[in-house]
């Protein structure tokens, strides 16, 4: 009975790799491909300080049959991307970050400038965007606690302001007069909008007059209302924010819905991570057996987002010698796991997410060489 099931499966195989299955793939300009990346985790999640995005074109036009996903671009990463044939590298951690004065052979990272080129491949890096993102590395990272809610610890905001401008003025005049003279002087300001409504304050009509205005009309507006003191003192000045995104931004606080002790926590970190060791350092006043209810947690070098955040246990990949010294006098206990060893499991997912994203419209594979450089030994 079992004869015919295994006969039938290398002609399965057979016929999924045949040259006429891989014609039917088909491949997306490099534009297109770019415009679906971002459309999947915004560019504009990324911090103000990292280098996102396109790092490396080659001359136009230029299509992508096969997108290779690697968390750090190494020399070896790179001798196996052109071995596989990528048309794009997306690398999470940007290879260019500090800007190249030259492009020789001289350094490591140059020399993957001058490849990626010389062979036509393409080099894309979302870094922080995948931080932040809902769907990103932090989430992945929250999987491996067990059933928990989590927040960002620092969330995103939007990109753009709700409404035009940065800034809103509101004040009141009292007659049509004084109402046409501010409507004639702010229609000759740049960047700002005028709406109005009627009140009525202590059985007085009045209209409200509110401005939407960029940082710089602001300087204008306010040098007009100063001129009346009637307008001056009833004038409101409000900084308008931009709101935040749900789910996203930096870190997450991981609240579980049953506690564990730190022993239980620590062998889910390392199945989750597919790690053998992690580095300890207990809280002050914990053992093995303390509860864990809080997990404040950040992919890579956490000191940072981690910073002050209350909670049973800091999870990131490093943080200085220092502020595990400060977290642990505060009785957080920590656990580092190395910097890219908190993050190189996502790309598994990041396969079938863009995978479905995409459309299977491209071949999306995963680096085999990709590694942590530290190991233990």
């Amino acid at each position: 009975m079992l004869s015919s099931p295994v006969r039938l499966i290398p002609r399965t195989i057979r016929l999924v790799h045949s040259p006429i299955c891989n014609f039917s793939r088909s491949f997306m300009d490099l534009k297109v491909l770019l415009s679906s990346l971002n459309d999947f985790a915004s560019l504009s999640l990324a911090e103000s300080w990292d280098n996102v995005g396109l790092l490396v074109e080659p001359s136009p036009p230029h299509t992508v049959h096969t997108l290779f996903l690697t968390n750090d671009l190494t020399e070896e990463v790179m001798e196996e991307a052109l071995q596989k044939k990528a048309d794009l590298i997306l690398s999470y951690h940007p290879p260019i970050f500090r800007p190249l004065k030259h492009i020789t052979w001289k350094t490591w990272k140059e020399r993957l400038v001058i490849q990626a080129l010389e062979n036509r491949v393409g080099i894309y890096s979302p870094h922080t965007a995948y931080d932040a993102a809902p769907q990103g590395v932090n989430s992945w990272l929250a999987k491996g606690l067990g059933v928990c809610t989590s927040r960002p610890i620092h969330p995103s905001k939007a990109p753009n302001y709700p409404t035009a401008g940065t800034h809103r003025v509101e004040f009141s005049v009292n007659c049509t007069e004084d109402l046409d003279k501010v409507i004639s002087a702010v229609k000759e300001m740049a960047d700002v909008s005028v709406t109005s409504f009627s009140t009525r304050t202590d059985d007085e009509e009045q209209t409200r007059i509110s401005l939407n205005c960029s940082q710089e009309a602001l300087i204008q507006v306010v040098a007009f209302l100063s001129q009346s003191r009637q307008f001056y003192q009833k004038t409101e000045i409000l900084s308008l924010e931009k709101p935040l995104l749900l789910h996203t931004g930096m870190g997450r606080l991981c609240t579980l819905d049953e506690s564990v002790s730190l022993a239980t926590m620590i062998e889910r970190i390392k199945r989750h991570l597919k790690l053998s060791h992690v580095r300890l350092a207990l809280g002050v006043g914990r053992t093995l057996e303390s509860p864990v209810k809080v997990v404040a947690l950040c992919a890579g070098s956490g000191s940072t987002v981690l910073q002050g955040v209350e909670a049973d246990l800091h999870l990131t990949g490093e943080m200085s010698h220092h502020d595990v010294l400060d977290a642990v006098s505060q009785g957080i206990n920590v656990i580092l796991c190395e910097h890219s060893n908190t993050e190189r499991g996502f790309l598994s997912d990041l396969q079938d997410m863009l995978g479905a994203h995409l459309e299977n419209k491209i071949n999306i594979i995963l680096s085999e060489t990709d590694r942590d450089p530290l190991h233990v030994v």
